[in-house]
């Protein structure tokens, strides 16, 4: 039975996070005077506390997890210290339908032969602090890395905020002649404590350095 601590336990992810632990049988939640017996950190804070959280896990050599989204320019220095010496996965979004998404606009930048410009919408719950998501964020920086041939034109993002939305991602590509869309909505919460839970049974057996959720699935 995997030990893990949970930063930011009390919030909507940590406790879906909880609830799926408790539900099974292949970990056992590690309470604030046991930390260093941690054998993972998984942490949906909020930055100021993942600045703490980075610093312990370093501390007492423990892998951690971030899905904390909003990430300051200091937080993202303290996660590239922290890789030197312990794994960290650094993840806006653990669901396995946002990886399985990307490498479907993938396949269809590969073979466009015309030039397109992209609308990125994404949409969530009304409680969500950053805007545009860390997804969107990802998604658009992931378009710029594939775009070898560079047709994609123009990207923009477009930010919506909705009550009893867990996460909706649709990403659309067009030009005067045809409209190509991608779309990814996530139902609960679930799926990204599941791929949480999964990323950490993995990453206790990588070495140090920083990983993306597509590092954890392959």
């Amino acid at each position: 039975m995997q030990k893990v601590y949970i930063n930011g336990i009390s919030g909507k992810m940590g406790q879906s996070i909880s609830k799926l632990i408790k539900a099974g049988n292949d970990f056992r939640i590690i309470a604030d005077d046991e930390f260093s017996s941690a054998e993972t950190v998984i942490d949906f804070s909020h930055p100021l506390a993942t600045s703490k959280i980075i610093k312990k896990c370093v501390e007492n050599r423990i892998p951690l997890i971030i899905g904390t989204t909003g990430l300051k320019e200091e937080q993202i220095k303290q996660i590239n210290d922290a890789k030197n010496t312990i794994p960290v996965l650094l993840a806006a979004n653990m669901s396995i339908g946002i990886y399985n998404l990307k490498n479907s606009i993938k396949l269809y930048i590969d073979n466009e032969l015309d030039d397109l410009k992209c609308l990125i919408e994404e949409t969530h719950h009304t409680q969500k602090i950053d805007k545009p998501s860390g997804t969107a964020i990802e998604i658009k920086n992931f378009l710029d890395h594939i775009d070898k041939r560079d047709i994609i034109k123009s990207k923009k993002i477009n930010s919506i905020r909705k009550k009893d939305v867990f996460g909706i991602h649709k990403i659309t590509f067009y030009n005067e002649n045809k409209i190509k869309s991608f779309k990814h909505e996530a139902l609960s919460r679930d799926i990204f404590a599941k791929g949480a839970l999964r990323s950490s049974k993995a990453i206790k057996k990588l070495k140090p350095n920083l990983y993306k959720i597509s590092d954890i699935l392959n």
